[in-house]
């Protein structure tokens, strides 16, 4: 992972540029960056396109693609020099589309990684069902992986 992580503005081989294209990018803040990234990476499954590092090594600000559209920002609670600076770790929940449930959980489950919900068929507010699981990141982060991509359109 190292390789992969470690290049900056990398732009990811294999995924249609549609994929790539995200008008939301939650951001989240972490205590330990590295450990972050190798959990959002290597077991939750996002891609890495960008790590900024300091003078010291450790990643400032980070961004990631889900193979299935979607990106995420990140960066660190020593660096408070920005309007996201006040930001704390471990206070924020994300929903994840998927197809494919079961083998985020098989990795988090492989990780020795905290899952809150196992997969299962759940309904939403909206009355829709979707087949979902619920893992805690190192840092107390929810994330809520599900096959509910919203309301079909009209």
């Amino acid at each position: 992972m190292a390789d992969s992580v470690g290049m900056l503005g990398h732009t990811m081989g294999g995924m249609s540029s549609d994929a790539a294209v995200s008008s939301v990018w939650p951001v989240l803040h972490y205590d330990d960056t590295e450990r972050a990234l190798r959990f959002l990476v290597d077991v939750l499954g996002f891609a890495p396109v960008v790590a900024a590092r300091d003078e010291h090594g450790g990643v400032v600000h980070a961004e990631l693609r889900w193979p299935g559209g979607g990106a995420l920002v990140f960066g660190s609670t020593r660096h408070t020099d920005s309007v996201h600076g006040v930001m704390r770790a471990g206070t924020s929940a994300v929903y994840v589309v998927s197809d494919d449930v079961d083998a985020v959980h098989r990795r988090v489950v492989a990780a020795g990684g905290e899952v809150l919900e196992p997969p299962h068929e759940t309904r939403f507010g909206s009355g829709a069902a979707a087949f979902v699981c619920t893992v805690r990141d190192p840092e107390h982060n929810l994330w809520t992986f599900g096959t509910y991509r919203g309301p079909s359109p009209e």
